[in-house]
């Protein structure tokens, strides 16, 4: 008897769709009508026989020339088998965003048969809120919140559907920090369902996170009305209140502290007009404007903070230490001394700042006593040398030495260098 028959090949459809003739072959000696043996040859008239054996073999080494099987007429190629079954609506795991008629003719299809227009609006809105429940579980919560909206936009005229699409849209937006557009859906909705509870809860989180707590607690009172155990509420409600509490605190302490400050800066200025130092305002629109007295001072236009943070303070036996900037234009450089008292000489600083040269000094020429001075007075394009055994102070109270952005300035020289003469050429000097 021959053993069982083991098909080789796919079928290829003939006319009217019907498979055509299939090869086989036995898997044992043994064969019926028809049927060579594997390892026998079969020829026809005038020809030679050739064993299947052989034929086999050739298979399996991959003799060039072997024919491919035939494949199926439309069927998946085999290195690219999943994005084409991906194009069937069947085995689609995400529908396009957009759907082109001619290109993806099912879908459209399907499309309309799902929303056509011919069915009520109260079946599209349905129809709508079924999809967008579909895209809010796969968390994609902008598509949920179109199809919410597609909804909302059919009029339906079902008070019931309306409050739940509004309900809906508001959760969407709600995951996507749209925390505003969650609170207006979640009052749409409330209106026209004074008790539904997923509304109520859905507002009081969006003032939960727009901490807005004393609104958050009367949307949880009003929902424990309807339902004194609902426990999102019950907990929420706690919650709230100990951070309104919270908030409440720190606005106090806040405003003490501004109160605290704005003391601070009065007393400082007050110093400031005492020992008649002129302070230069920069409004940011208007141009600058000098204050003489203390109505007319004020901390708004005064930058008092520097670039380092540093800002002019009074210490505690009630003394002036200013954020003083140091400028060397020949070499591009700059120094800061974050604290420099009123009472303090130049030269003690700058003994201090040069007591190893700097790098960038490489003609060793910035040495304390071998330095020069200057301030200037931009207004009247003139230049004013300092004492370097003169005080802070006296320098400030100059009745040309102006104090911008809360930072004296002054600027460095080595005595009678090039620089200093091409630099001060075309201005005037004032010399000690």
């Amino acid at each position: 008897m021959p053993g069982p028959v083991r098909c080789r090949g796919p079928w290829d459809a003939g006319a009217g769709g019907m498979p055509g003739p299939v090869r086989c072959r036995s898997s044992s000696e043994g064969a019926g009508p028809g049927l060579m043996p594997r390892g026998r040859s079969q020829a026809g008239p005038g020809g030679s026989g050739r064993s299947s054996g052989s034929m086999a073999e050739a298979e399996q080494d991959g003799v060039s020339g072997a024919a491919e099987p035939p494949r199926y007429r439309g069927a998946l190629h085999p290195d690219t088998w999943e994005q084409e079954l991906e194009a069937i609506p069947m085995f689609m795991k995400r529908c396009p965003a957009e759907i082109d008629a001619a290109r993806q003719p099912e879908l459209a299809c399907l499309q309309s048969l799902l929303f056509d227009e011919e069915q009520s609006p109260a079946e599209l809105a349905r129809m709508y809120k079924n999809e967008g429940n579909e895209y809010f579980k796969e968390k994609d919560y902008g598509r949920a919140v179109a199809a919410y909206s597609e909804g909302l936009r059919r009029r339906c005229g079902d008070t019931e559907l309306d409050a739940v699409l509004l309900t809906n849209r508001g959760a969407a937006h709600f995951h996507l920090g749209n925390y505003r557009s969650a609170l207006n859906d979640a009052i749409q909705a409330k209106k026209l369902k004074p008790t539904h509870l997923k509304a109520i809860i859905r507002g009081a989180l969006c003032h939960m996170e727009l901490k807005n707590f004393s609104e958050a607690i009367a949307w949880c009172e009003e929902g424990l009305q309807i339902d004194s155990k609902e426990k999102k509420l019950v907990e929420m409600r706690v919650k709230a209140d100990k951070l309104k509490r919270t908030q409440e605190r720190d606005a106090r302490k806040a405003k003490a502290m501004e109160r605290k400050e704005q003391c601070q800066k009065e007393i400082l200025l007050a110093a400031i007009k005492e020992r008649n130092i002129k302070l230069v305002l920069e409004p940011s629109d208007e141009e600058e404007e000098v204050s003489d007295g203390l109505a007319e001072i004020s901390l708004d236009g005064f930058h008092s903070d520097s670039a380092m943070g540093a800002k002019v303070h009074l210490d505690a036996d009630g003394n002036l230490n200013w954020p003083v900037l140091f400028l060397y234009p020949e070499h591009e450089q700059t120094d800061f001394t974050v604290a420099f008292h009123e009472n303090s000489r130049f030269i003690d600083h700058l003994m201090v700042m040069f007591a190893e040269l700097p790098p960038w000094d490489l003609e060793k020429k910035y040495l304390p006593n071998n330095l020069e001075l200057y301030f200037e007075d931009e207004e009247r394009e003139e230049m004013y040398e300092v004492d370097p055994e003169h005080t802070l102070l006296q320098v400030l109270q100059h009745e040309r030495y102006f104090v911008k952005a809360g930072t004296p300035t002054v600027l460095v020289f080595a005595k009678r260098s090039p620089f200093s003469k091409k630099y001060f050429s075309g201005k005037k000097v004032h010399r000690l």
